[in-house]
């Protein structure tokens, strides 16, 4: 019989990235979200993750539970929501005896000079941050008691199919460039900064869930290293639009200034400690132990905007 998996937080990038990687390996799949988001080939569940007893219905009977859900970025909506999803999905996986696997970023380590591993220290600089840290915690408690099987997969920044308003590259650069603007960047363009093709994310997460020999660990998912500096990003996208990589530099005052009047802009100033060193997350731990190559940005950044042609050709 096929394992049941479930995607909580259905709909965004990562968990339609997943739907179909799930589909191609002919799992069956159930896509949870408040709006129920319906996919040819899957069931569609409607619940709101924030209620415990809509989460234990919607993960009822699933072998798998991937919780890869994304909130507006508003430390006051995470200070409030955070908290309950991964208590509710914790219990709610104890009870209907399925593995768990959250879908983890890295603001929980800081400003990391070096390479960030799976073994780097909790040591946050910003107030979601330390929100990050306090449930990545409380999941890794969980694991090393016993109470519930899981796995934390952290995720550098995405980029790629199905990676658009989530995606700071999407934003910043692609998205400008395909309406004839100017790419815009962060800080300095000059700096190497690590980026996780979405594709690969999907197919990590994937991986995991079928090795029991990587249940109750952290991994970080597979990454192309060294990474990219902003300037070649945008060369590659120019290369493959075929127009001039010309670009702007969005500097922090900037982004202070912003904030005043955009609340992401507000949200994100604390962030920019990720743009100011070079930014390597290190996947080596996955890349061995699963014999993965993670995707170049040269094929990553070409299947992105064949993609990206697509959407815009069915459309039409």
């Amino acid at each position: 019989m096929n394992t049941i998996n479930t995607i909580l937080g259905a709909g965004g990038s990562i968990g339609n990235a997943l739907t179909y990687v799930l589909l191609d390996n002919a799992q069956k799949v159930r896509l949870v979200s408040r709006s129920k988001i319906e996919i040819e080939g899957t069931e569609s569940f409607k619940a709101d993750i924030m209620d415990f007893q809509q989460t234990l219905e919607a993960v009822q009977n699933s072998d798998v539970v991937y919780l890869v859900a994304g909130l507006k970025y508003d430390y006051n909506v995470w200070k409030e929501a955070w908290p309950k999803i991964i208590n509710n999905v914790i219990e709610a996986c104890k009870k209907s005896k399925s593995k768990l696997i959250f879908l983890d970023n890295v603001y929980m380590y800081g400003k990391v000079n070096g390479k960030m591993t799976e073994l780097t220290p909790y040591n946050p600089c910003s107030k979601k941050g330390e929100i990050r840290a306090k449930i990545a915690t409380q999941l890794e408690n969980e694991f090393n008691r016993g109470n519930v099987q899981g796995i934390i997969a952290r995720a550098a920044d995405f980029y790629g199919p199905f990676a658009t308003k989530s995606s700071v590259p999407f934003v910043l650069a692609v998205e400008n460039m395909l309406k004839g603007k100017k790419a815009k960047w962060l800080l300095d363009a000059n700096i190497k900064h690590s980026y996780l093709y979405i594709i690969d994310c999907a197919n990590g997460l994937y991986l995991l869930s079928n090795h029991d020999e990587a249940v109750n660990q952290i991994w970080h998912l597979p990454t192309k290293n060294p990474g990219i500096t902003g300037k070649n990003f945008i060369e590659l996208i120019a290369k493959e639009l075929g127009v001039e990589p010309h670009y702007t530099i969005i500097k922090k005052w900037m982004v202070k200034v912003g904030g005043l009047l955009d609340s992401t802009l507000k949200e994100l100033y604390e962030m920019l400690y990720q743009y100011e060193i070079e930014y390597y997350f290190d996947s080596s731990k996955f890349e061995k132990h699963f014999n993965f190559v993670p995707t170049s940005y040269e094929n990553g950044i070409k299947e992105m905007i064949k993609s990206l042609r697509k959407v815009v050709e069915n459309k039409n």
